[in-house]
């Protein structure tokens, strides 16, 4: 039985799980509409239905061009089902070491691009009655490490905003997921990474080591990413979205060995929540 053909539209398209999305979407038959900073990098892939591969320029931290981009593409191909919000990158480094412009521009890519995004296509999935939004996250959304502290606040920025978006539209038919990929060997470690300068201070500590593994290219990769794509292609297509996907052993792994820690510290620290009520914490 073949699938519904559904519209798509997917940023950071030109590398990594972006390119990865629209090769499998392609390759399912499905309409794309794919941006990237750089289009050309599209350039030689291929429709197998026939239909051309609807592409734009994006930089997702221009909000104005956003809104453009959006419209066009529900002008050009008539609507659009699947919003996958992919466009990203991480700078490494301590907190005390990003600059200014690193940590503004990291934010602007990673955190509020996607929410300009969203705010972007809801009319349009709301005007339809239906939509899917899948926010492309990581295992650092849930599980924080140290050399990634920037990272790791638009991340779980991210999952913050969209876990509430996903209660406001649900009653608009409107889906809302969360991906959480581990690590997987895509240009993410390569072109798509920012390193801060390094402060002496920090030199023996743990974020020296994790630097000195994404300079050198030498952090271990646990995700296929033909597989990822394909599972998040899947889960996009279900009837209900779930709220968050894990991807990866790894991912797996440290999201429930963080979550695990949490509760236990949320425990350990009950009868001081339950004691600060008004009702000197009587309530169970």
């Amino acid at each position: 039985m073949t699938a519904p053909t559904r519209t798509w539209l997917i940023t950071g398209s030109s590398a990594g799980i972006g390119r990865a999305l629209v090769t499998e979407l392609l390759a399912r038959g499905q309409t794309v509409a794919a941006t990237a900073r750089d289009p050309q990098a599209l350039s030689d892939l291929r429709p197998s239905s026939g239909r051309p591969l609807w592409t734009a320029r994006l930089d997702v931290t221009d909000p104005e061009r956003i809104r453009q981009v959006v419209g066009d593409a529900v002008d050009a191909l008539g609507r659009i089902d699947v919003v996958i919000s992919n466009a990203g990158y991480a700078l490494f480094g301590a907190a005390e070491e990003a600059s200014h412009d690193q940590i503004e521009r990291q934010i602007q890519t990673n955190l509020t691009g996607p929410i300009h995004l969203a705010q972007a296509v809801l009319p349009y999935l709301r005007a339809q009655g239906h939509g899917r939004i899948i926010q492309i996250s990581s295992m650092a959304g849930q599980r924080a490490a140290p050399g990634a502290a920037v990272y790791c606040a638009t991340k779980w920025g991210v999952e913050g905003f969209f876990e509430s978006l996903a209660a406001e539209v649900k009653g608009f038919g409107i889906g809302v997921t969360i991906v959480e990929p581990g690590t997987v060997r895509t240009s993410f470690l390569d072109r798509g990474k920012e390193v801060a300068a390094a402060l002496p201070a920090y030199a023996g500590t743990p974020v020296a080591i994790i630097r000195r593994r994404v300079e050198d290219g030498r952090l271990s990769c646990c995700g296929d990413l033909a597989k990822m794509a394909g599972a998040i292609v899947d889960v996009a297509t279900r009837p209900t979205a779930p709220l968050r996907l894990a991807l990866g052993s790894d991912a797996y792994r440290l999201i429930r060995r963080g979550l695990t820690a949490r509760l236990a510290d949320l425990e350990d620290q009950k009868h001081i929540a339950l004691s600060t009520d008004l009702n000197g914490g009587i309530a169970s």
